[in-house]
């Protein structure tokens, strides 16, 4: 079973068109076969993101999708100093619970915005997470 920090990026992809690859992403999660990480940063930036107005939402879907990443996934607790510049502030944290989670069990960073982070073999595209996902 893999371990993943999923980028909001890739759940607003996801609930916008369900049958994309970042949708395939979140069913594999959906289905058992991927372990979410985060932690409570992550949890509230999932949220404040996806309850943009301009995303029109239902609420349900929302609370549906943000519980079921609780109940099937691991909170971390420990973090990893994150040295490099990052163009956005608020990506550091997906990096560095991706680091620190990634300590003890194998760990990837899946999101759309790879430039946004270190060039690093945890970091991945959804595409070629589901590619893993596969081997």
């Amino acid at each position: 079973m893999r371990c993943a920090v999923i980028d909001t990026n890739v759940i607003v992809s996801a609930l916008l068109k369900w049958d994309s690859v970042p949708g395939q992403v979140l069913q594999a999660v959906f289905e058992g076969n991927v372990i979410p990480v985060y932690n409570e940063d992550i949890l509230n930036e999932y949220r404040l993101v996806l309850n943009r107005e301009k995303f029109h939402f239902p609420k349900m879907l929302l609370e549906a999708t943000l519980n079921q990443i609780e109940i099937l996934g691991v909170a971390e607790k420990d973090l990893v100093e994150i040295v490099e510049n990052m163009p956005d502030p608020k990506d550091v944290v997906f990096y560095s619970v991706a680091l620190a989670h990634g300590k003890t069990t194998e760990t990837h960073l899946v999101t759309g915005n790879i430039k946004h982070f270190p060039s690093a073999p945890i970091v991945v595209t959804p595409r070629d997470f589901l590619e893993m996902l596969k081997k």
